[in-house]
């Protein structure tokens, strides 16, 4: 376990609109705002066609193939998630959020693309002095975040 220590800063109230997708505007508010790390809640709607990565296709393969996972129909989501900055500076937010619908949900993370059904609200909270930095890692292909 890697591990480092930040302090509260601002808390935000977003409320996301019919069509934005999540991670770009998150991380477009979040540059707007110089939000340099975050903790995030989200409860809302994701509409059809949105996209998820639901796991890799195998758990120990050499090489890691992300399955994706489109929806059909309207979903109720709930998600949480981190912001931190890459190498380059860039926010980068790591959301997972599960999608139902009558009786079936899916879980995953949101970078393929979730789009915003009416309304997605989220509670974003500053974290300060913070040296976390994604990287990225060649053994993953993944930018991890990395406690400094």
């Amino acid at each position: 376990m890697k591990y480092s220590e930040a302090k509260h800063g601002r808390v935000f109230i977003l409320r996301l609109e019919d069509g934005d997708v999540v991670h770009e505007t998150i991380e477009r508010f979040a540059h707007e705002h110089g939000i340099h790390a975050a903790a995030l809640i989200a409860v809302g709607g994701a509409d059809e066609g949105s996209r998820f990565v639901v796991g890799p296709e195998t758990g120990r393969g050499k090489d890691v193939n992300p399955l994706e996972h489109v929806l059909t129909g309207v979903h109720e989501v709930a998600g949480t998630g981190t912001l931190f900055p890459n190498e380059k500076g860039e926010m980068i937010i790591h959301m997972h959020m599960a999608a139902g619908r009558r009786d079936q949900t899916v879980t995953g993370c949101i970078r393929k693309g979730v789009k915003v059904w009416h309304v997605l609200e989220v509670i974003l909270f500053e974290l300060l002095d913070s040296t976390a930095v994604r990287r990225f890692e060649p053994a993953t292909g993944f930018e991890l975040m990395q406690p400094r």
